[in-house]
């Protein structure tokens, strides 16, 4: 079910989860913003890797 890739995946959203928390609540509002714009991006990401990994299985 869960790859290797698919933990990565998850590890890099956490992380960047975290550090836009972080940012936002120190202060760093508008890097935090930033920040937080990458987890929705990174998701797509993963979500394009896996349909193109099972699609290429498929065939």
């Amino acid at each position: 079910m869960f790859q290797l890739s698919d933990l990565f995946i998850l590890l890099a959203v956490a992380i960047s989860f975290a550090l836009s928390s972080y940012l936002w609540f120190n202060g760093y509002r508008e890097q935090g913003v930033f920040t937080a714009i990458w987890v929705p991006t990174i998701l797509a990401f993963g979500i394009y890797v896996k349909v193109s990994a099972l699609l290429a299985r498929r065939d």
